[in-house]
């Protein structure tokens, strides 16, 4: 049987599901999936970091090639999945770190991955979504992660979170995740613990 996501997961429009249960990963929760990402095999770390650091959908992650990436720009360009009629692309600004990774564990540049094969392989094949999920849970797993925010769509949910906390314009965040309205986007300014404490905080100084 096909493993799936959890239905709870399938909205973009929440940050808490019908249960209550929080659905984007925190701050802390970022920092020990970063650390477990790092002591995993390379090819699964940079998976995961790729989903961290520019908040894309699972199935956007799994077409990328070679031939996606400009690192020395350091940028990763996406076609945008929730708009397959229109064969829209975006192009996703990513940390010095995450170029470095991807070079390295692909050989981007050198005799790596040829530029239209897909950047993940799985047993000879093109990574599937249900193996990349499963990835993902397992490094969530390593890095103490339980709940409802544990899967890729925690991470998508997370992105978004910490880039209204590092203050990026709501405008430029709703481009970079790939949504089709500004009022998708705005869930992020709702995000609330720890989180809201940190906006609220930029009021006071």
């Amino acid at each position: 049987m096909m493993h799936t996501e959890p239905r709870a997961m399938t909205s973009e429009m929440r940050l808490y599901d019908r249960r209550k249960r929080r659905l984007y990963i925190n701050a802390a929760e970022r920092a020990r999936f970063i650390a477990a990402a790092r002591g995993a095999d390379p090819h699964v770390g940079s998976f995961c970091m790729v989903l961290l650091h520019t908040g894309c959908r699972i199935s956007e992650a799994l077409e990328l090639t070679p031939a996606s990436l400009q690192l020395r720009a350091r940028v990763i360009s996406f076609r945008t999945l929730k708009k397959r009629h229109r064969h829209e692309m975006r192009e996703v600004p990513i940390p010095a770190v995450l170029a470095d990774l991807l070079a390295a564990t692909h050989g981007i540049g050198g005799a790596g991955t040829p530029s239209g094969e897909p950047l993940w392989r799985h047993r000879g094949r093109a990574l599937n979504r249900s193996t990349g999920y499963r990835w993902i849970k397992a490094v969530m797993a390593e890095a103490g992660i339980e709940g409802a925010q544990a899967s890729p769509k925690g991470l998508r949910h997370g992105y978004g979170v910490h880039a209204i906390r590092r203050s990026v314009p709501l405008n430029m965040l709703s481009k970079w995740m790939g949504h089709a309205a500004l009022s998708t986007t705005a869930i992020y300014t709702n995000a609330s613990g720890r989180e809201e404490q940190e906006i609220a905080e930029r009021m006071w100084d």
